[in-house]
């Protein structure tokens, strides 16, 4: 399974576009949001995706009430699994979550955003991914992750350039 992972969309449209473009023309089975929508009206790009979304709230979606009605989004942590790896996802504003998450065996990936930051990260035998920010508005850095289950790695790839920005095996 394809998995795409994106975070911190913070109501760019020009940039919400772009990951919704990539991850279609990628054909990937899921896709991953780590929070921070911000308002409601991304859905109207985000419903172009091929392939369900699933996500978590973020600190910045204060209209939570209207991401539920156009999007399904309703909790601040979810769990999911994909060709028997166990996925966590969390916005990770709360840290001492996030380790807990990462250190408690219980996931094979762990899925965060917040820090706007790309970051792939050995934490046990769990990986810690952090697909940066879509909206490119604190880094310069437009990035999203991808997770193959199969062949068992995660990329995270700068949407402006296609480049590779890291990768590794799980």
């Amino acid at each position: 399974m394809l998995i795409g992972i994106m975070s911190d969309t913070h109501d760019n449209l020009p940039a919400i576009r772009k990951a919704v473009e990539f991850f279609n023309e990628r054909n990937v089975d899921l896709v991953i949001h780590a929070g921070d929508y911000v308002a409601p009206f991304v859905a109207g790009e985000l419903k172009k995706l091929k392939a369900p979304l699933k996500g978590v709230f973020g600190n910045n979606d204060g209209e939570r009430k209207g991401l539920y009605e156009a999007l399904g989004i309703y909790d601040e942590l979810i769990e999911l699994e994909a060709d028997g790896m166990k996925i966590a996802v969390t916005h990770g504003t709360n840290e001492v979550l996030v380790r807990a998450l990462a250190h408690s065996r219980l996931y094979d990936v762990v899925v965060v955003g917040h820090t706007h930051h790309y970051e792939i990260q050995e934490v046990g035998r769990t990986v810690l991914v952090n697909p940066g920010e879509v909206c490119g508005y604190v880094t310069g850095v437009k990035s999203v992750a991808l997770l193959d289950t199969r062949k068992r790695e995660v990329q995270i790839i700068n949407l402006d350039t296609g480049e590779l920005l890291g990768a590794m095996s799980l």
